[in-house]
């Protein structure tokens, strides 16, 4: 999953939220340096990814595109799947989803001294675009797969994903009304432990 389902999913805990934005960006043992809660984020950020990179449901929307992107198809996935976190925002939260963006924006600025460059330098291009609200428009999709496709080290292509999106809509919205339900008890059941 992309950014906004993993903030979605992190229950309003500011903390979790935090260690679950930046868990692409710490590696191995350096979680070590964070506080428990942050931790407790970021653990729950490689979870979500290792039951969403596991999933039939998942890997049938990303063989879809894997002929023509490779190795890029994951990463295409994850932001179509939050296009439809965002599209149905109302499914899954009270707060409106300019507030909760920009309550998440706000929140990061405070741990901006605390956390990688890396993540840094992605928060920039993310708020300054707000792709996590752009998200449920297609122009958002769009903008943020060509965003991303600039900084690749080859050539993606992602920049013309939209088109697969658009070609194959009901397909992907199907497959995500699928999988994303058990991902929110994946989460729920996380929690316990």
């Amino acid at each position: 999953m992309n950014f906004l389902a993993h903030l979605l999913l992190s229950k309003n805990d500011r903390q979790i939220m935090v260690g679950n934005f930046i868990g692409d960006f710490v590696k191995g043992n350096s979680i070590l340096q964070y506080d428990e809660k942050i931790q407790k984020g970021i653990r729950l950020h490689r979870a979500i990814d290792f039951f969403t990179d596991q999933h039939e449901v998942v890997l049938k929307s990303k063989r879809r595109l894997h002929a023509k992107f490779r190795h890029y198809a994951p990463v295409i996935v994850d932001v179509f799947y939050d296009h439809f976190v965002a599209k149905d925002w109302q499914k899954y939260s009270v707060e409106p989803l300019l507030d909760f963006t920009q309550r998440f924006y706000k929140l990061m600025e405070q741990y901006s001294n605390k956390v990688p460059e890396a993540a840094n330098n992605m928060l920039y291009h993310m708020k300054s675009s707000n792709w996590l609200y752009n998200y449920q428009f297609l122009e958002g999709i769009d903008q943020t797969l060509s965003g991303i496709a600039k900084r690749t080290r080859f050539n993606s292509k992602m920049e013309t994903a939209i088109a697969s999106l658009k070609e194959h809509y009901s397909d992907f919205q199907l497959e995500f009304d699928q999988f994303f339900p058990e991902l929110q008890l994946f989460t729920k059941d996380s929690e316990k432990q």
